[in-house]
């Protein structure tokens, strides 16, 4: 919405060098979508590469894992610079799979846990298309390669847990990672759908009994299946005003092992480096939501409260958005976001139980779309004749059509 979030990731970031401080941290794993695009801009890989330089005198180790937003290519383009500086970066799926088990190191020096580093899997890694599949057999096949994908290197990484054992006598825990969306993930606005035509969402019995599953692409943080030992760590800053809410506190995960086993995971609340705000309801509600929300809030200097104004469809007027600014000019508060709220009701469609579209015509069909809106104004009254008009015409060059080519039914639109 034109706003830099630069300041805020700054902010986080610093603060989450406090805290592997504070915690003596041994490693840090982001999972997945470390820029927001492939080609993020320059300020952006700086903000990166310092961090990566500053977290050194941590001790902690890095691994860095490619999400769905991310170019493998860019983060592959300082992949052997970076191991130099204690961190390993996994940018897709390797074609040996032994290079995606890594022995974390505590820092002391000493080996800590191995790592299943799983980042974003694209269909053509694990899988290739076969002619005559239908959706739900590339839906399967997905899951299937997804899931073997992860057992072959928890198999490997099995291999090196003995092996370690069998020298030190000592159990390493075993860590797998991952960047997809599980069964019943709580999204947000901000979340893109990345299996859209194959596998909109993966069981959570298709992971492997790893002793923990650190899971990114969720914005939400939350558990995976009502298990303690996977999880969404969310995102570290809010990237829509829905995730802005009360409910959805961001954070980082802070993950003990003891005896090689997972003893337990704490949330590191992250502080609100930019107030974030929705305000719902009819026009009166608003403008006293919007008089009284400083208050709410401790700001430093200069800061201002962004803000996503949702209005009742009746209160919707044209003047609204001048008097918001009115009502917002003397106030340290910028409504990045004006809109009307969608009515709370079901389709028309939907009104009489035993109604399908089968018994319904094109005609009547648009005429119920266009009851849901709110024409109010001349303007508008206009725009809905001239949509009527067109869409008419429309329906007459398809019946048209379908007569001219011997077909005897009505047009799907």
């Amino acid at each position: 919405m034109g706003k830099s979030r630069a300041l805020e990731h700054c902010a986080f970031l610093d603060w989450l060098l406090k805290q592997i401080k504070k915690h003596q941290v041994d490693a840090l794993i982001v999972a997945g979508d470390i820029f927001d695009t492939g080609s993020p801009p320059s300020y952006a890989r700086v903000m990166y590469n310092r961090f990566i330089v500053d977290i050194q005198s941590k001790g902690c180790e890095l691994v860095v894992l490619g999400g769905n937003h991310d170019s493998v290519a860019t983060l592959n383009e300082s992949k052997e610079l970076l191991a130099c500086l204690n961190t390993h970066v996994v940018s897709g799926v390797m074609e040996e799979s032994n290079e995606q088990v890594i022995t974390l190191k505590s820092n002391t020096g000493e080996a800590g846990a191995i790592l299943c580093a799983i980042p974003f899997i694209r269909p053509r890694d694990v899988m290739m298309s076969q002619a005559g599949q239908s959706g739900k057999d590339k839906q399967q096949a997905m899951q299937q390669a997804i899931s073997g994908h992860y057992h072959t290197l928890y198999q490997q990484a099995l291999l090196v847990q003995e092996a370690y054992q069998k020298k030190h006598k000592k159990l390493l825990p075993i860590i797998a990672t991952g960047h997809l969306t599980t069964v019943g993930a709580s999204t947000t606005d901000s979340v893109r759908e990345i299996y859209i035509g194959t596998l909109d969402a993966f069981p959570a019995s298709g992971f492997p009994p790893a002793d923990y599953i650190a899971l990114g692409h969720i914005h939400r943080s939350q558990l995976v299946a009502k298990s303690e030992h996977i999880r969404y760590s969310g995102s570290p800053i809010p990237l829509s005003f829905d995730e802005s809410k009360g409910d959805n506190e961001k954070s980082v995960m802070l993950v003990d092992f003891k005896a090689g086993k997972f003893e337990k995971a704490q949330a590191l609340a992250i502080p609100n480096f930019q107030p974030m705000q929705i305000i719902k309801g009819d026009l009166k509600s608003i403008e006293s939501q919007l008089t009284t929300l400083q208050a709410s809030y401790n700001l430093e200097e200069g800061q201002n409260i962004w803000v996503e104004v949702v209005v009742s469809s009746q209160d919707y007027l044209n003047d609204l958005q001048t008097r918001v600014q009115k009502i917002t000019e003397d106030l340290p508060i910028e409504v990045l976001l004006l809109r009307r709220e969608r009515k709370n009701r079901q389709s028309a469609l939907h009104k009489e139980e035993k109604e399908t579209l089968n018994e319904l015509s094109v005609s009547d069909v648009f005429e119920r779309r266009l009851s849901e809106e709110n024409w109010q104004d001349d303007d508008e009254n206009k725009r809905l004749e001239r949509l009527k008009i067109n869409f008419k015409q429309v329906v007459d060059e398809l019946h048209d059509v379908s007569k001219n080519k011997g077909i005897d039914r009505k047009p799907h639109l």
